[in-house]
């Protein structure tokens, strides 16, 4: 474990020591004001980065064009520092301001202290990254950023190692590039924390964590947290003993020593940027002035003493009582800079307030006067003027209050047919419109690179290609896009040396490399974090999740931080990444790989798609490399022994999302669903056929999105009736599909029969044939559902079985 010697202080100019004086006070300031606003009602919450600035200030010194940072809520300081966040900006997050120019980390979707560089230009095109000094995304699940910063050091890492990745100067300049993470001590307690320190440690890679140590964790301290009450006494065993040895470069520095910490992070970014070793910093005896944030006062649960002492060792006073005491300012100098700095932070908060308000004012305005326009008009004058008057009284009001009066308002005239009305319909139309835009826009990409834009190639065969287990048209299928682009990379447990546990990357290791195919420990969570990272950085990694049950130790990170990504930053920031893995039919409580309506409703935002066979999966990975989006691809476990052909356009032939296909056409019912079910519900159907049932079957082919040109309901149209049938428990992915048909797609109208689902009972399958058998949908439930349903619309010509 390394402490810094202190001697930069001698190379330091005073115009820069100063400057940074000015920004750690600015932000302060900021900090103060934020928690004014909130308590006027300004704002609805505020947590701010008060007590941290001057190691913010030291780790912003080393920070270089084409790093990036994955941090928390607190780094203010830091954004402030590199020139990424403006005083104005900051105050226009926390006011919710959803004007992209005025708040560029989120426009508005964010809390305030979630902090973002837009990585991406107005076409969703990726700017020079090598150029700019970069933020990922932030998110406030705590550690949450730790297995992105995984994936933002391990792409330095491919970028300088892989010869074929080297004229990628937008991206990477011979992966030179760190990547800083931050985060709070109490949040170093949870496991992704240890799972991300542990995957760097093993990757070798140029990540530096700063550690902000305040000593609690809202008010809970530290004894409670942290085994010996100190990160970096717990972690000293990754410290390497040697430049031969893997490991880390472990440094402990106080947060109120300006000159220490210019020292350590100097020492410490070397190391990482240089060697490629990762490093973490563990800054002591932070303070949080403010308390954890405008939740709650930290007065509550801090006893006398440790708020004298807290006093007494704020950053920014030692940092003034050193700058006096080295001779490098007067008390006058800093008094004025001070002051400045305060002054600053009222002109922009009073700017951020008049552009947020602004933004509002001329809405408002046009509503009261359509209004006042209505109540003339309208019979019902009193009810619409009194809510009209309330409007009018509404103190800073927002957008939907006009919008929420409107809306009451025309509910009075439903049966009135004027100008008035007609024009308030119209602007209530124009801004709902606008609105969608503001809040709904963004959940995936709305480029011209979109998933949904990418042309339908139909695979083509030989007529004398013979037929191959399903899992050599995968093997061909990666090894040609492995082939034709090294951006490309594929990790995950037991992919590298023996191809995967299928083996669909079989002697691919060997022929293109271990940093193209590669194994990683078993660590769900990194696996997944370590794509997001390298996929915003301008990669294309296929990160395997071996089992889908195992998706559960990931769906945090994917629902938290990659389903939301394009839409938290408003179409600033992307990972185009995939989530490669197998489920559906197989004996066994923790592979049975079902669990479709928890991962629907989790990750909104990344595409999942259900192949029924290796070569619809091939065509989606082909569809998705094409794109600049996320996707969740789910091969059948049972799938990968049996036979099919391998397209002749294996490396070019794509297949769309959102559209479904008719396996078997039908007039008396229609069968809706997808992967492993699909065999068995055509088997179900043929034995259906021999009783004079018809019934057409349905692949829907991608879950997310959903059957875009309404195929479905054009069957029902024809059928009348319908059967969804999937793995998942009762209420899964059943009845997502029913919703999406019978409420979205309006099929009701076309029914004769009460739609049904068939689903797998409420509990996993236990082991064995009998207990898929038993547990799951078999070919003889699909005939017995369509039967009943066909039996209660005409017994007479099917009478009842049983």
């Amino acid at each position: 474990m390394q402490t810094a010697e202190v001697s930069i202080n001698q190379r330091l100019s005073t115009q820069e020591i100063l400057n940074d004086y000015r920004i750690a006070w600015e932000s302060r300031q900021a900090s103060l004001a934020g928690r004014k606003e909130v308590f006027m009602g300004k704002a609805k919450f505020g947590i701010f980065g008060d007590g941290k600035e001057v190691a913010q200030l030291a780790m912003a010194k080393f920070f270089q064009p084409g790093d990036f940072r994955s941090g928390y809520y607190r780094d203010q300081t830091f954004m402030f520092a590199i020139g990424e966040l403006t005083l104005q900006q900051y105050f226009a997050q926390l006011y919710a301001h959803t004007d992209v120019e005025a708040e560029p980390a989120t426009a508005g979707r964010a809390m305030n202290g979630h902090f973002g560089t837009r990585l991406l230009d107005e076409e969703g095109k990726w700017k020079e990254l090598s150029k700019l000094k970069n933020s990922s995304a932030d998110i406030s699940p705590t550690a949450g950023q730790m297995p992105r910063l995984v994936g933002l050091a391990y792409a330095s890492k491919l970028y300088r190692q892989n010869p074929a990745l080297h004229n990628m100067q937008q991206f990477s300049v011979n992966g030179n590039e760190v990547a800083f993470g931050t985060i709070g001590n109490a949040s170093t307690s949870e496991g992704m924390f240890f799972e991300a320190i542990n995957a760097a440690g093993v990757l070798q890679v140029p990540m530096l964590m700063s550690v902000w140590d305040d000593g609690y964790g809202i008010s809970v301290p530290a004894e409670y947290q942290t085994t010996k009450g100190s990160i970096s006494e717990i972690l000293a065993g990754f410290q390497r003993n040697s430049k031969d040895e893997q490991g880390f470069e472990v440094f402990k520095v106080k947060g109120w020593d300006y000159a220490a910490l210019c020292e350590t992070y100097e020492a410490a970014v070397r190391v990482c940027r240089e060697e490629h070793v990762p490093v973490l910093i563990h800054v002591e005896e932070v303070t949080q002035p403010q308390g954890h944030s405008t939740s709650g006062s930290h007065e509550r649960y801090k006893s006398k003493e440790r708020l004298a002492w807290e006093a007494d060792y704020d950053c920014l006073k030692k940092m003034r009582e050193w700058i006096i005491d080295s001779g490098i300012a007067s008390q006058e100098d800093l008094d004025q800079i001070e002051a400045e700095a305060k002054e600053a932070v009222r002109i922009a908060r009073t700017n951020a307030w008049n552009a947020f308000a602004g933004a509002i004012k001329t809405d408002h305005e046009e509503a009261l006067k359509l209004l006042d326009n209505l109540a003339a008009a309208s019979e019902h004058i009193t009810e619409i003027a009194t809510i009209t008057e309330e409007l009018r009284r509404t103190v800073a009001p927002i957008r939907s209050d006009a919008v929420r009066v409107v809306r009451r308002a025309l509910r009075y005239v439903r049966d009135e047919r004027n100008q008035a009305k007609r024009e308030l319909i119209g602007w209530l139309e124009q801004t709902m419109g606008e609105n969608a835009d503001r809040f709904n826009s963004y959940l995936y990409s709305q480029s011209d690179e979109s998933a949904l834009l990418v042309e339908e190639i139909k695979p083509e065969f030989d007529e004398q290609a013979p037929h191959v287990d399903g899992r050599e048209v995968l093997q061909a299928c990666f090894d040609a896009i492995l082939a034709r682009d090294p951006r490309v990379f594929a990790i995950g447990e037991d992919v590298g040396k023996i191809g995967d546990v299928n083996q669909a990357f079989a002697g691919l290791q060997e022929k293109h490399g271990e940093l193209r195919v590669t194994d990683t420990g078993i660590r769900e969570c990194t696996i997944v974090g370590q794509g997001i990272g390298a996929a915003l950085r301008g990669l294309r990694p296929i990160t395997e999740i071996q089992y889908l049950d195992y998706l559960l130790y990931a769906i945090q990170i994917l629902s938290d931080d990659l389903a939301c990504l394009q839409y938290r930053t408003k179409g600033g920031q992307k990972a185009p990444m995939i989530i490669r893995t197998r489920g559906h039919r197989l004996e066994g409580i923790w592979h049975s790989g079902s669990p479709i309506g928890m991962i629907l409703h989790s990750i909104r935002g990344i595409h999942v798609l259900v192949p029924r066979d290796m070569t619809q999966a091939a065509g989606f990975y082909n569809t998705m490399l094409k794109s600049d989006e996320p996707a969740l691809i789910i091969e059948c476990l049972n799938g990968y022994r049996l036979k099919e052909r391998i397209p002749s356009n294996i490396a070019e032939f794509t297949v769309p999302l959102g559209k479904p296909e008719i396996l078997r056409e039908g007039t008396d019912i229609t069968i809706v669903t997808y992967g492993s079910m699909c065999r068995i519900v055509m088997e179900a159907a043929k034995q259906l056929e021999d009783f004079g049932i018809s019934a057409e079957v349905i692949d829907v082919q991608t879950l997310l999105p959903f059957d875009i040109e309404h195929t479905i309901t054009d069957s029902i149209r024809k059928t009348n009736r319908v059967l969804f049938a999937d793995e998942d428990v009762p209420g899964g992915a059943t009845a997502y599909m029913m919703q999406q048909v019978v409420d979205e797609q309006g099929a009701w109208r076309y029914l004769d029969s009460k739609p049904q689902c068939l689903s797998a009972h409420a509990h996993r399958p236990p082991y064995s044939s009998d207990g898929d058998y038993f547990s799951k949908p078999n070919t003889e439930d699909v005939f017995e559902a369509v039967y009943e349903i066909l039996n209660e619309a005409d017994p007479e010509a099917y009478p009842e079985i049983f």
